[in-house]
């Protein structure tokens, strides 16, 4: 199906991908100290616990600096937008897009021959209407309208910096 790259990254898996090149011996100590970052209240408090994780594994490995700064403040996505209380069960994981994507998967993957990209886009469409009453509603479902907001808000800010740079 292709590759699918959220704005609101994956706090899981970039802890579980910092600690895969620590020791074994000190991975379930530094897991610990990420989770205990990324729950913290405010994105400020978030990005400095993370920062001083940071300093900690530069004496440790270099690899796991680079994993960590790879996509440092998209994890922190929510924090920024100030949802992170709100919606973070949901939305700190991959975990509802990879399901949707296997749903259509099971689906659309035996498929070997699409005539054109409407008959493709058709396809994906009427799967996802099939698998749309299995899906579970998202935690925090109430405080998308505010997620909604806060991101046409962002939107509205980075577009309007790019204009003056312009």
């Amino acid at each position: 199906m292709g590759s699918f790259s959220p704005p609101l990254a994956d706090q899981w898996h970039k802890r579980e991908n910092v600690v895969s090149y620590l020791p074994k011996g000190i991975q379930p100590k530094f897991r610990q100290k990420l989770q205990s970052a990324y729950n913290k209240g405010t994105y400020e408090e978030a990005k400095a616990a993370l920062r001083a994780i940071r300093v900690e594994l530069n004496v440790i490995n270099e690899s796991a600096v680079k994993s960590l700064d790879e996509g440092f403040e998209e994890t922190l996505t929510l924090h920024r937008l100030g949802l992170h209380g709100e919606l973070r069960r949901s939305f700190t994981t991959t975990n509802m897009i990879e399901s949707v994507m296997a749903q259509i998967g099971q689906k659309t993957d035996k498929v070997d021959y699409w005539k054109n990209s409407n008959q493709k886009q058709r396809w994906m469409a009427a799967s996802l209407l099939y698998i749309e009453q299995r899906l579970n509603k998202v935690n925090g479902y109430r405080h998308l309208r505010q997620l909604r907001e806060a991101l046409q808000k962002e939107i509205a800010i980075t577009q309007g910096k790019k204009m003056v740079a312009a």
